[in-house]
């Protein structure tokens, strides 16, 4: 027998079947990706890390017979990025923001001469 053997499957055992939630994790870390810089992709985003990780316990739950891993950790991967872009881009626009209210004159300007 080699090392790699499948063991036998009992004949009333289902068939893996692919989890449609993977595939919704992957579009909405897609989504977050693409519309991180936006700061928008913040919704998304953690709305693809919520329903992975409710579909990491249904794939844990049904004993392998569910399919998609692959498609829950690039999603997972994505929508995590897509957070770091939008976190960057407020970062950014934070700064931009106060160099500009740093560079902006004080206070009203008067007239030589005017008490």
């Amino acid at each position: 027998m080699s090392v790699h053997a499948v063991p036998a499957r009992h004949p009333l055992d289902p068939e893996p079947a692919p989890s449609t939630k993977a595939r919704a994790v992957f579009v909405l870390g897609l989504a977050g990706l693409l519309t991180g810089p936006l700061i928008g992709g913040v919704i998304p985003a953690t709305v693809a890390l919520l329903l992975a990780r409710q579909t990491v316990r249904e794939a844990y739950a049904a004993g392998g017979y569910l399919t998609g891993g692959r498609w829950i950790r690039r999603g997972r991967r994505l929508a995590w990025t897509g957070l770091v872009l939008a976190l960057t881009a407020l970062v950014v626009a934070t700064i931009a923001g106060l160099l500009h209210l740093a560079a902006a004159p004080g206070g009203p300007d008067f007239a030589p001469g005017t008490d």
